[in-house]
């Protein structure tokens, strides 16, 4: 198999979680095509030259342009903010390279669509960061209700809790302006339950919603990195352009009933990404702090022993896990990142698009921006409204 060359666009910490990735899959899963770590891109010279050194990539740019046209690369990774994912995948696509991009997909459920287009006129290879697809336990809970063992799906609740900007002091860091952005604790953390709601469930009918921003200005950063800034509670303040929280409640396809939650004023959460799902035979529990472990509930088991168990998915029986370490050693989110590149490279290998790609983007932005449209009219919204 060929080594797939990689040129990725951002270095902070999407950049690093997947320069991890690529780092490991030949280590630990060497079935598919080996990526070649070539040009890693990003804005500033000293930045992107430092993560170049450390995390072993063979040059260093500074512009995004020269490395799309570049003839050393055959994928193009896209992990910066998200108001420059556009432009890079589109020109991506016109130079016939495969694309990797973190999401949301883009600002607007128009752009998008316009990426997806571009990606399929072009017939490269198209996927979407969705990475809490690939934890093992996501994948035990997916195969839990595609066998029929949950029986008809009634429920799912989702709720994504953190608790980075509660200090009403923090800078308006790039994730607070809509601008660049596209939307706060929605597009952010929403549009990852939103995703493992399609995965595991299905399609989203009709949702209402509403959301809040608690702090409407935050003083300027003079440093950046990841989800972490500095800066001074004396300096001039900016306007939060995006929301703090959104909640919203769905009805999918099916008949289920959903209720959703993300917000960033979870004072206690870290990370708390959680899924309940409630079927006639069964429900099942997840959540990301304990992401090696899958709550299950059968209706069949014997009534003294009726209750959650707590699955331990650690064994060669569940996903990837084969990959790793002796049962019950625990892997962590990187891993995450790993088992995503493994399903990208082996789609590359074998012709045809990864999962999730360009089109669960677009599902997923077109969920978003239904609540969006729900909120702003304070009414219940179909998704075959969003065109």
């Amino acid at each position: 198999m060929s080594n797939v060359r990689v040129g990725m666009v951002g270095y902070k910490f999407m950049g690093k979680a997947h320069s991890n990735a690529y780092r490991a899959l030949p280590m630990f899963l060497p079935d598919v095509p080996r990526p070649e770590m070539k040009i890693i891109c990003g804005r500033d010279p000293q930045g992107v030259e430092q993560a170049r050194a450390q995390f072993g990539w063979q040059h260093a740019m500074t512009d995004w342009r020269e490395l799309v046209a570049s003839s050393e690369v055959d994928l193009i990774d896209i992990n910066a903010p998200s108001d420059a994912h556009k432009d890079i995948a589109l020109a991506a696509a016109a130079a016939g390279k495969h694309i990797f991009c973190e999401k949301p997909l883009a600002l607007t459920l128009t752009d998008a669509r316009e990426m997806l287009t571009a990606a399929e006129q072009a017939g490269i290879k198209h996927m979407v960061g969705f990475n809490y697809r690939f934890a093992p336990a996501v994948q035990l809970a997916k195969k839990l209700v595609a066998d029929g063992r949950l029986g008809q799906i009634y429920h799912y609740r989702g709720w994504f809790l953190q608790d980075w900007i509660i200090d009403p002091d923090f800078p308006l860091v790039w994730r607070l302006q809509k601008e660049i952005a596209g939307s706060g604790s929605h597009g952010d953390l929403g549009a990852h339950q939103i995703d493992l709601a399609r995965y595991l469930v299905g399609e989203f009918d009709e949702v209402i919603g509403m959301s809040e921003t608690f702090v409407k200005e935050r003083p300027m950063p003079t440093e950046m990195t990841g989800l972490s800034a500095k800066g001074s509670k004396d300096a001039p303040r900016g306007p939060v352009t995006v929301d703090d929280a959104t909640l919203f409640m769905t009805r999918f396809a099916n008949g289920a009933l959903g209720s959703f939650e993300a917000t960033r004023f979870a004072a206690g959460h870290r990370c708390t990404n959680a899924f309940e799902i409630n079927g006639s035979k069964g429900s099942v529990r997840f959540d990301f702090e304990r992401l090696n472990e899958l709550e299950v509930y059968f209706t069949d088991d014997a009534e003294d022993v009726q209750g959650f168990r707590r699955v331990l998915a650690t064994d060669p029986a569940h996903a990837y896990m084969d990959a790793w370490w002796p049962p019950g050693h625990t892997i962590g989110y990187e891993h995450t990142f790993t088992h995503e590149v493994h399903e990208l490279m082996k789609a590359i290998a074998e012709d045809r698009q990864p999962s999730p790609n360009f089109v669960d983007g677009v599902k997923c932005q077109e969920v978003l921006e239904a609540v969006d449209k729900s909120i702003a009219e304070r009414r219940w919204v179909e998704i075959t409204e969003m065109g």
